[in-house]
């Protein structure tokens, strides 16, 4: 008889406006303000933070889609993707970004932030940057 597979349990922490994230550090950016609008300005953060159970072994992909974010060629860039092994059976996970330079105006408007677990959707928030 074959072993059902364990679903692991995701419950989404917070969302909103966090302190600007080191992505060089293994902590989690502090968390702010709750909330899904926050000021086109300069190095504010975004996101999400997810508490992952059950999932040690399992593969989080996610998919972050901009309001039209443009390269240095003035092109629009594709979603912004990626992937993270989850090596503890107790997980925390955040998804976000920032209102990055040169310019922001590109940065203005919906930004939507999918987390699958090894295929599933286990999130999705739409998180709102507004015009100063």
């Amino acid at each position: 008889m074959a072993r059902k597979k364990k679903t692991a349990e995701v419950q989404m922490i917070n969302y909103g406006e966090y302190e600007k994230w080191d992505r060089e550090q293994l902590s989690l950016p502090d968390f702010k303000k709750l909330t899904d609008r926050v000021p086109a300005e300069l190095d504010r953060e975004f996101g999400y933070v997810l508490k992952i159970s059950k999932g040690k072994g399992k593969r989080i992909t996610f998919r972050i889609e901009h309001p039209g974010v443009k390269d240095e060629a003035g092109r629009v860039r594709p979603p912004f993707t990626g992937e993270v092994p989850i090596n503890k059976n107790e997980y925390l996970f955040y998804l976000g970004d920032s209102v990055f330079g040169p310019t922001i105006e590109d940065k203005i408007g919906p930004w939507r932030m999918v987390t699958y677990i090894d295929g599933e959707q286990v999130a999705d928030k739409t998180i709102y940057v507004d015009p100063v």
